[in-house]
């Protein structure tokens, strides 16, 4: 009878004792409750960030090995895995949420740097991390729910909003038998989030206390428990998994 993959240590532990998790954007906000909820679970970390300061202490604080560079610098991203001594076990890709503008006030530049961030990068990941992984890990995305349903000044943003998702159906099925899966997030509280004007975020918050199902804002450590449990469930690939506290559900 042939050896199922199910055997293997990444399948049949709910922990991540012993395994190797990449965190590209993990110095903080999600990618960094992430790390920190991985490392509490026995993982192995590997960080990078653009900022080395800030890095640096993270590095310290969840003994993670780092690497500081920009991961749309796609030649030194490729250096970064190939420098990797050994084979990881899974890899999350945070970054910078879409930027929301009307067509009178697009940016081409700026549409073009999200592109680079929301879609080429994750394809590049794919490319050079799939090899990388041990069968039965985790390549795992962050995208948006703010594209759902049609608005003005959303164009663009449901375009990649679409496309991030059927991505993740495609690679799936490309990079099998690593796992492939996406999270689609409302807003989120963290500290990119709390440097918009004071009033404003106090006033979105409350907003979102009021109006949400959950009668809470979701926060950085609530997205990391899903990628977590993404990493070590490993009947689940090629899904997106929405996480927004029922924003959709109360703003069309």
């Amino acid at each position: 009878m042939a050896a199922s993959i199910n055997s293997s240590p990444v399948h049949g532990e709910r922990d991540l004792r012993g395994q190797t998790v990449v965190v590209i954007g993990g110095s903080s906000g999600i990618g960094l409750e992430t790390a920190r909820l991985a490392r509490a679970k026995e993982a192995d970390i590997i960080l990078t960030a653009r900022d080395p300061d800030r890095l640096h202490r993270v590095g310290l604080e969840l003994g993670a090995s780092i690497a500081a560079f920009d991961a749309t610098d796609f030649t030194r991203l490729g250096r970064f895995f190939d420098a990797l001594p050994a084979p990881i076990d899974h890899l999350l890709v945070t970054g910078p949420g879409p930027c929301y503008a009307p067509l009178a006030g697009f940016d081409l530049d700026a549409a073009r740097r999200d592109v680079d961030v929301h879609l080429l990068l994750p394809l590049q990941i794919a490319r050079d991390a799939a090899g990388r992984v041990r069968p039965g890990g985790t390549l795992l995305f962050m995208g948006d729910v703010g594209g759902r349903r049609p608005a003005a000044g959303l164009a663009f943003v449901a375009a990649l909003t679409a496309a991030l998702s059927a991505m993740t159906r495609s690679l799936a099925l490309e990079v099998a038998p690593v796992r492939v899966n996406l999270i689609a997030a409302g807003f989120v509280d963290t500290p990119s989030s709390a440097s918009s004007p004071g009033d404003r975020i106090e006033q979105r918050r409350d907003q979102l206390r009021a109006t949400l199902p959950i009668g809470r804002v979701v926060d950085a450590a609530d997205v990391a428990a899903l990628a977590v449990h993404l990493m070590t469930n490993t009947a689940v690939t090629g899904a997106t998994f929405d996480i927004d506290g029922g924003q959709q559900l109360v703003e069309g």
